[in-house]
């Protein structure tokens, strides 16, 4: 008996024991499901889901007429989430030939059999995030949504379409180095870095969710904070300008086989530019945009600074226009070295006019020697006081620092005033030399160059940048006038007679300036490199555009400023003052430009060189890359120009005879109505603009 209530005692004990584990476990549960439930969860999340960026899109960046010049385009990823939840196998199986078919005939890369293998083993694998093709076009997307098992959409059909932008250019090459790029590295240059803050707009936030070998994938509802897109920003870039600039640097360098170039165009009154490009010669002896050498190539300019020097004399009433020099025979010693004129003679005496119209080193450099050489500091701080020691401030990276040697510097020696006098011994870039150019075209007004006219956001402007003065007077109207007398003379009698034009007056300056070698500076035994330049502006008598031209190291067909340099000048000169008519050009001087040649209207290339061919009409067609091209009258000849018509975008017309102009906006799918006959001066519809097929777009023509 007492063995039997030993064993149900110890029974009971088992069994009490095997409750009080159960009752342990369940308040465990309990515990877990209610108290540390939010815990857990939380651990949970943190091991299947991560927070990532939502990069917004960039803002597009436009002409000084709305045409786009830079935009990012979708570019797809496709993938497929083989587990999706509403996948089953049976919608599988079924529908896996149909989409294996669909995908090799829309890709046309792989057979069906390939996509139909792919997707079934990735299937038995479990896979959620399945690469099937990179780089899928915007068309392609809209077709494959429609596709079997792929049309049930993300959940049910698990697809996946990965969306990110590359940045486009329509114009290609078009001061593309200006404009700038995204680096793989994530910086930027140009443009694209200068205004970033508002191009790049604001970053979202969203949930991914972790898979197996480090991959993530979107969650349904998953963003946090929606990006903002970018904003865009107008540039003054004039596109017409542009073009016209590039193709006449592009065939001057090719011509003298130099290494490299840049143009800049200015707008006299408001700083802003009209066209900048800078071409290097490559290794193919092609030319490309590589480095923008107008901002950052800081470099001696050579006979260009002798307007500021005489300035400074005028100024400081040392010397009048009607005064005479001694050039002698060509050449003046000092402390045991020769400064030379170009002309091995020399000139003998002539005036200060003429010594700044026949850029005589001589000259000048007596002048600023005489009156200034034992006192320098004195036309140092001259040069100082017009800003000339500053940089410009523009929002660009790199822009190459002005370089003016103080007396006090112990650079500074006996030979330094005479040679800096004449453009040795400093440094500018293109772009400084030529602003100051542009405050003597200005009425002394010096004013910072603008790059960007304003800032849009979805189509609204938000914010205008003004004009920024520098320097409210470089100099006195006195010493102003003298100097504009000079630049005039410059083309009308001096070195640069070789582009004076009959229609309107050009004032400017020639340089040319021998590149120190790094080894052996100017020694005479070595080969010598030149720099070619002209700077100035036009028409003379109601300035509107300064402009200069820098040519690196031409190897042939010569090297003198006046060569080189002022031709690629007028040819930019000319074609502008023709085709802008708030030039106010007068009726008689357009009769006289077209007696020189029949007048052109634009239209399609192979078109017009049958018609010109057929006629006997002298044309130039250089450089041509599109099919549709604008005609301008040049001299005795027509010079035909890119007439850029980019996809999707409305197509530039004006210029045009109606028969062209409605073909180009027809085959577009634009509605064109049309008031008027003759050539197309007005579209409704900007170029360049984004549109819908069936919008209407009005052109006006007169004959």
């Amino acid at each position: 008996m007492s063995t039997k209530n030993q064993i149900l005692k110890r029974i009971r004990v088992v069994y009490f024991l095997i409750v009080l584990f159960a009752v342990a476990i369940v308040f465990r549960v309990l515990y877990l499901q209610f108290v540390e439930k939010k815990v857990w969860e939380q651990k949970q999340t943190k091991i299947t889901k991560i927070k990532e960026k939502i990069i917004p899109v960039r803002g597009d960046i436009y002409s000084d007429d709305n045409r786009l010049l830079v935009s990012s385009v979708p570019i797809y990823t496709l993938r497929m989430d083989l587990m999706a939840n509403g996948l089953t196998d049976k919608v599988f199986n079924k529908n896996i030939d149909s989409l294996a078919f669909c995908l090799a005939d829309l890709f046309k890369d792989k057979t069906k059999d390939f996509y139909k293998s792919k997707l079934i083993k990735a299937r038995r694998k479990h896979k959620r995030y399945l690469l099937i093709k990179r780089n899928v076009s915007f068309t392609q997307i809209k077709k494959l949504r429609h596709f079997p098992i792929f049309r049930l959409g993300k959940y049910k059909g698990g697809l996946i379409i990965e969306q990110k932008n590359r940045r486009v250019k329509p114009f290609g090459i078009l001061a593309s180095r200006t404009l700038g790029y995204i680096l793989d590295n994530g910086g930027s240059i140009g443009l694209e870095r200068a205004y970033n803050f508002y191009l790049q707009g604001r970053e979202g936030l969203k949930w991914k969710q972790k898979l197996s070998g480090g991959v993530t994938m979107d969650i349904k509802g998953g963003t946090i904070i929606e990006p903002e897109e970018g904003k865009d920003i107008v540039t003054t870039i004039n596109i017409e300008i542009q073009d016209i600039a590039e193709n006449a640097l592009l065939r001057q360098l090719e011509y003298n086989e130099a290494d490299h170039g840049c143009v800049v165009v200015m707008e006299v009154k408001t700083g802003e530019i009209k066209a900048i490009a800078n071409l290097k010669r490559n290794k193919n002896g092609t030319y490309s945009e590589s480095y923008n050498y107008a901002i950052g190539e800081s470099v001696e300019p050579g006979s260009t600074f002798k307007l500021p020097s005489l300035i400074v004399a005028l100024e400081d009433g040392y010397i009048s226009l009607t005064d005479s020099v001694q050039t002698g025979h060509g050449f003046v010693e000092y402390y045991g070295k020769k400064l030379r004129d170009s002309h091995p003679k020399g000139y003998g005496k002539i005036t200060v006019k003429q010594v700044f119209e026949k850029s005589s080193n001589v000259g000048v450099s007596k002048i600023i020697t005489k009156f200034y050489g034992k006192n320098p500091s004195r036309f140092v701080d001259r040069l100082y006081q017009m800003n000339l020691n500053d940089k410009l401030g523009i929002n660009f990276l790199g822009e190459g620092s002005p370089k003016i040697i103080d007396p006090d510097d112990s650079l500074w020696s006996g030979i330094t005033l005479p040679w800096m006098s004449v453009g040795y011994s400093i440094q500018f870039t293109p772009l400084q030399i030529l602003n100051f150019y542009n405050a003597v075209a200005n009425s002394g007004k010096m004013i910072k160059p603008k790059f960007v006219k304003e800032i849009k956001y979805r189509g609204e402007v938000i914010k205008n940048f003004k004009t920024e003065i520098i320097n409210p007077s470089i100099c006195s109207k006195q010493t102003l006038k003298s100097a504009q007398e000079m630049l005039i003379g410059v083309v009308d009698e001096g070195t640069a007679k070789n582009i004076k034009s009959k229609y309107y007056k050009i004032a400017g300056k020639t340089g040319t300036a021998q590149i120190a070698n790094k080894k052996h500076g100017y020694n005479k035994d070595k080969k010598k490199s030149y720099r070619a330049s002209f700077v100035g502006y036009f028409p003379a008598d109601n300035p509107k555009y300064s402009c200069i031209v820098v040519v690196h190291d031409p190897q042939i067909n010569g090297y003198y400023g006046s060569q080189v340099a002022a031709p690629v000048f007028k040819e930019i000169a000319n074609n502008i003052f023709v085709s802008d008519k708030q030039m106010s050009i007068q009726k008689d001087t357009m009769s006289l430009l077209a007696n020189n040649v029949p007048y052109s209207k634009n239209g399609f290339k192979d078109d017009l060189v049958k018609i010109f061919d057929y006629l006997n009409i002298k044309f130039k067609a250089d450089n041509i890359k599109t099919k549709w091209v604008k005609t301008i009258k040049k001299d005795s000849i027509i010079q035909l120009y890119n007439n850029y018509q980019i996809k999707n975008l409305v197509p530039n017309v004006k210029g045009m005879g109606l028969k062209d102009a409605l073909y180009l906006l027809e085959n577009k799918g634009l509605k064109v109505a049309v008031i008027g006959k003759g050539t197309v001066v007005y579209q409704s519809i900007n170029a360049g603009k984004r549109f819908n097929k069936g919008d209407k777009i009005i052109l006006k023509l007169i004959e």
